[in-house]
């Protein structure tokens, strides 16, 4: 029955203040919007920034061919260092902290079908770099399995953009191929996807074929790169020390030498993009804020020109018995409804905008797939409630506080 009072009393106090109040919902509804979708296109471009990052290698660590530049136990500076798949294995045996070590061997190469020819790179490759690389198949293919790598098959898994290119449509499983003069046969592709790091071009344009059967056919003795994929994301500073302590011992190299073993730590680099859009977000969520603190002041505004036509009222009610805090709940509460009615309206608007973004085709070559893509996450939300409701407080506590204090013999002779 108090909080129908309340509600009365708020509803009489806006008929007499029309304008003023549809102003200020209008403002906190602006407000609202402002940061809503500010934050939602900030978090929507920071998730994709961070998904195309793991599409080119999803948390994984990556061991390159060096050169020492520092003299040890008497070798001279400048001697180049190959690894080997032998490499891969003394990891895996010897850091317990590695989940999958993944040595792999690469070329460019010559594809052709019949007329079409086109000049690409090709990776020899264990099962495993499916999910180390995120190079999923499309629907009727697959991916490099262990019978492939046993029998040495000639099989290939393409980019989806070079299948096309080739084959002439985006799916060609069962097709035959040529790669360097050879067949293959096209067990699966890669659909297209996200991709803002990479080495020697696009996954798109990829051609996978199993390693030994790479090796059998080229006879390479080292690999081009070993990735390792630890246990937990927290080890690869540990792991990537340990990797050049066991390294430098078996081909006599300072492990303080970083340009002996090239290593790309790519968790590093998703924590520092994390670091960089987590600020960008904040940055983004303190311009809609200071919009909704405008909003705030038009409150507080309606708030004291409502406690000075009511001073009569409240010297009554102070008369009578009225705690302060009765005096201060009263305006606090009127505040936060103010707050939440503009507050409701943005978030309505926000979340049919946002819709509405995601309803647009965009192409996948195009800027937009970062930027069209709002994301409306738990937090957004969150940090929007609590600034309205940090607006509201104090929009409502101060008029109110101010009223409160207000002696009761002068109220009643206020006209």
């Amino acid at each position: 029955m108090h909080v129908f009072l309340l509600l009365n009393e708020f509803l009489q106090d806006i008929k007499k203040q029309k304008l003023r109040a549809f102003l200020t919902t209008i403002a906190i509804t602006w407000g609202t919007l402002a940061i809503i979708l500010l934050m939602a296109f900030g978090t929507g471009l920071g998730f994709r920034m961070r998904e195309s990052l793991l599409n080119a290698g999803d948390r994984i660590i990556r061991l390159y061919d060096g050169q020492t530049s520092m003299k040890f136990k008497g070798l001279p500076e400048g001697r180049r260092i190959f690894l080997t798949e032998e490499d891969a294995w003394i990891l895996k045996e010897r850091i317990p902290e590695i989940d999958i070590v993944h040595p792999g061997y690469s070329r460019g190469v010559q594809v052709r079908k019949d007329d079409k020819a086109a000049w690409s790179y090709m990776e020899g490759v264990w099962p495993e770099f499916e999910t180390l690389r995120r190079m999923f198949s499309d629907a009727g293919g697959r991916f490099i399995n262990e019978n492939d790598l046993i029998e040495r098959r000639r099989v290939v898994f393409l980019g989806g953009e070079i299948a096309k290119e080739i084959c002439g449509r985006p799916n060609p499983v069962g097709d035959v191929i040529q790669l360097d003069g050879l067949p293959f046969t096209v067990i699966g592709t890669m659909p297209k996807k996200m991709q803002n790091a990479m080495n020697n071009g696009p996954d798109d344009r990829r051609v996978i074929i199993p390693a030994a059967t790479f090796r059998a056919l080229y006879g390479h003795r080292y690999v081009d790169e070993l990735l390792i994929h630890t246990r937990s994301p927290l080890d690869t500073k540990k792991v990537t020390q340990q990797a050049r302590e066991i390294l430098g011992r078996k081909y006599q190299f300072d492990p303080a030498d970083e340009r002996a073993i090239s290593i790309w730590d790519m968790v590093e680099m998703e924590k520092m993009g994390a670091k960089v859009f987590t600020g960008l977000n904040i940055f983004l969520g303190v311009i809609g804020a200071m919009t909704l603190v405008i909003a705030g002041v038009g409150v507080a505004n309606i708030m004291y020109v409502v406690a000075k036509e009511r001073t009569r009222e409240i010297g009554i009610k102070r008369a009578v018995g009225a705690k302060r805090r009765h005096i201060i709940f009263q305006f606090v509460f009127e505040s936060l409804l103010i707050a939440f009615v503009g507050g409701g309206l943005g978030l309505l608007i926000s979340i049919t905008v946002v819709k509405l973004v995601w309803m647009i085709p965009i192409k996948s070559d195009s800027a937009m797939q970062y930027l069209g893509r709002p994301m409306l996450s738990t937090a957004v939300i969150i940090t929007s409630i609590s600034i309205l409701t940090l607006i509201g407080l104090l929009a409502g506590f101060f008029p109110a506080r101010k009223a409160a204090s207000v002696d009761p013999v002068t109220a009643l002779r206020y006209e």
